[in-house]
């Protein structure tokens, strides 16, 4: 099975250059220390930085900047400030290509449940509403089970709804997998981990196709 850190370098090969890319907090975040080298790719916060750089080293953090989940990063040359407002109206004007959100549940029709449990004290919805009605292409980044052992990959969500029928692509510590009319189509598996393990940790409806090859990293 991957790390967090493992799954966010898988992540990254999902970039492509030129691309604007908005990262969700947790294992999302982590992607922007594995873009790799020559790839022309600009970060976007949703509170109000275009060109974020990966996390910083020990001791040489500033307070100051910060992305959306309050965690300090680093700029790159080139990088623009701006308001929240500007920031959110590029996000809904469509000028975000890809997302890559955290989740709590995500079903096998593409909805994803990632904002709220009930019963518990949230903040705000944050950026992730807007994030899920305006960019291009939503992958999830989650781990496919929950404490309990219990699916995160449903065939339906059961926690209330962020988004419906937006993600188009799901990586966990077990596997790669497309969001399809079908169901959960299985693209790819962590070395070491068997079809089998992914079954058996998948309620939602799974496509399986073939050979299904290990992923590089």
């Amino acid at each position: 099975m991957l790390n967090k850190n493992q799954i966010a370098q898988r992540l990254a090969k999902e970039l492509k250059d030129g691309y604007y890319v908005n990262l969700g907090i947790g294992i999302p975040t982590l992607v922007a220390n594995y873009i790799p080298a020559g790839l022309n790719v600009v970060l976007q916060s949703e509170n109000g930085l275009l060109g974020m750089g990966p996390f910083p080293f020990d001791g040489e953090e500033d307070p100051d900047l910060i992305n959306a989940g309050k965690q300090t990063i680093t700029t790159v040359p080139g990088s623009a400030f701006f308001d929240s407002a500007m920031s959110f109206g590029m996000i809904r004007a469509g000028k975000v290509d890809l997302t890559i959100l955290g989740a709590m549940e995500v079903s096998e029709k593409g909805d994803i449940a990632n904002w709220k449990i009930p019963g518990k004290m949230v903040k705000g919805m944050g950026g992730a509403m807007d994030l899920v009605a305006s960019a291009k292409n939503i992958i999830v980044a989650m781990m496919h089970t929950n404490p309990k052992g219990e699916s995160k990959l449903l065939p339906a969500c059961m926690l209330p709804l962020t988004g419906v029928a937006c993600v188009k692509k799901v990586v966990t510590e077990l596997a790669v997998l497309d969001i399809t009319a079908g169901g959960f189509k299985l693209l790819e598996r962590a070395p070491g981990v068997t079809v089998e393990e992914i079954m058996a940790k998948t309620a939602g409806k799974l496509i399986i196709e073939g050979e299904i090859p290990e992923m590089i990293l």
